[in-house]
């Protein structure tokens, strides 16, 4: 299955079909709770062919960013309504920068996830299915805590070009996996990138995914790359330079401005808010900011409606249907 081509089709002005991440609130409608469906792969696998039952453009994996740190051996906090998370420092300084082991495969939940992929292939053979794994930067910050690497960028940066680098590679491996396992394509989500500014991300994010991307990417395997950072539109250049196949922005930033900044041969998704509107709003804001969605977006052709990121668990499934009945209106 060509997912770059088919996202494409996706795509067409008249035609388009949402690409919103929606495995996590699937698993509430289903009932199973976040901190089971994240042990198991036949859960996972439940969860996204019945989000996959809607008009979506793709299928897309749970996009649990715990997984690669915890292979590390960072600890990850578990609850049944809530995303796993990343608790402590695994890395405090540049000793254990330089000690700290790329793993294999067979760490922490990684097979989980493959043998999730494998499932989810083998019940969804109408559309493509995307992957979800975290940028290299955005590991880092979960090995060396969020706030001590922000300092370390300006106080020790061998130290984080160091974890970077490994966290790159261990990402590199984990995407081939997937790929092998059965995704179609992958989203990469770099989001603490979008804190940094442009000179600093250039520094410290994009090199690494950059070669994150020319690793694994193929003409019929695109890697989407996630950012929705507010700094994001500072660095849209060098974000293009990227060479994505896709860019997926949050809703901190104007999608009209990043359809106008990003190449044409490039897909460009996003961005109704996940969390103030499709979780929190109702069924009739939902329908109001999509129809606004694609009042301002819709004839672009390159231009692919979704959410600014991950719904959470919590989003109605009403408001879910909300979206794809708006989106679907907009273009009657």
């Amino acid at each position: 299955m060509n997912a770059t081509e088919i996202l494409w089709q996706a795509a067409r002005v008249g035609e388009k079909r949402a690409l919103p991440i929606l495995s996590f609130p699937a698993a509430k409608a289903l009932g199973i709770p976040v901190d089971e469906m994240a042990r198991s792969a036949e859960l996972q696998a439940k969860a996204v062919f019945h989000a996959s039952r809607l008009p979506t453009a793709a299928a897309v994996s749970p996009m649990d960013l715990s997984i690669e740190a915890e292979a590390f051996g960072a600890r990850v906090r578990f609850a049944p309504d809530e995303v796993p998370a990343v608790t402590g420092q695994l890395v405090p300084d540049e000793d254990a920068a330089k000690a700290l082991a790329v793993p294999d495969l067979a760490r922490g939940r990684v097979p989980v996830s493959l043998a999730a992929i494998a499932a989810e292939k083998a019940q969804i053979a109408d559309k493509p299915l995307l992957a979800g794994v975290i940028g290299p930067f955005s590991l880092a910050g979960r090995l060396m805590d969020v706030s001590e690497i922000l300092y370390a960028c300006v106080d020790e940066p061998e130290t984080v070009h160091l974890v970077v680098e490994k966290a790159a590679q261990f990402v590199t491996s984990y995407i081939q996996a997937l790929r092998e396992a059965g995704a179609d394509g992958v989203v990469m989500a770099e989001p603490l990138a979008g804190v940094l500014s442009p000179a600093m991300m250039e520094e410290f994010s994009c090199g690494a995914v950059q070669a994150v991307i020319s690793a694994v990417q193929r003409a019929d395997f695109p890697v989407v790359y996630h950012n929705c950072g507010r700094l994001a539109p500072a660095a849209y250049p060098m974000l293009a330079d990227l060479g994505a196949a896709a860019y997926h922005f949050g809703n901190a930033i104007q999608m009209t401005d990043a359809l106008a900044a990003m190449p044409r041969d490039v897909l460009v998704m996003g961005n109704v808010d996940p969390a103030g509107v499709l979780t929190s709003g109702t069924p009739a804001r939902v329908r109001e900011a999509t129809l606004a969605l694609m009042a301002a977006c819709g004839k672009a052709e390159n231009f692919l409606p979704s959410t600014g990121c991950d719904v959470p668990y919590a989003a109605p499934w009403e408001n879910i249907e909300a979206f794809f009945a708006a989106v679907e209106e907009a273009q009657a």
